[in-house]
């Protein structure tokens, strides 16, 4: 199972509540482009939209932009591969107040590229600034251990 693509910034921003997991619904190129880890899933976000949900903001540049067709959007809504009861449960969560779903990554299980999306609250500023002084002690920590091995 190779990650392709991740949302680094989005344990940074959102505390990640829940995952799950869905299909993605590309073109040839796009699978072709992530599969050389081209793409970025930073700004992007999950909408339902009737019965079926969307992965919006997400850019997946083209595989050749040569051979590309002219009209070819790399920011165009991407269809989730959900069944009806997660997309329901989706739908509700969203309008939720508070909570979100931010893609994390874009692995593959077997042939097919999976989308990973977490169920995420946002943080404030300080929970933030905390997350980062918890890496920062962390790191120190681990830097201490290795020299006291030698």
């Amino acid at each position: 199972m190779a990650t392709y693509l991740k949302n680094k910034k989005a344990s940074f921003d959102y505390e990640i509540e829940e995952k799950l997991q869905a299909g993605l619904e590309l073109f040839g190129l796009e699978v072709k482009s992530i599969r050389q880890n081209k793409g970025s899933l930073e700004g992007g976000r999950v909408v339902v939209r009737g019965n079926e949900a969307y992965l919006v903001g997400v850019n997946i540049p083209p595989y050749q932009p040569n051979n590309t067709p002219k009209d070819y959007d790399p920011e165009r809504p991407r269809k989730l591969l959900l069944s009806k009861k997660e997309i329901a449960r989706i739908g509700g969560i969203e309008s939720k107040k508070g909570l979100t779903i931010v893609p994390i990554s874009v692995y593959n299980a077997g042939r097919n590229l999976k989308l990973e999306i977490g169920i995420a609250r946002g943080k404030k500023k300080y929970d933030k600034r905390e997350s980062i002084k918890k890496k920062d002690t962390k790191r120190d920590v681990e830097r201490e251990a290795k020299h006291r091995i030698r």
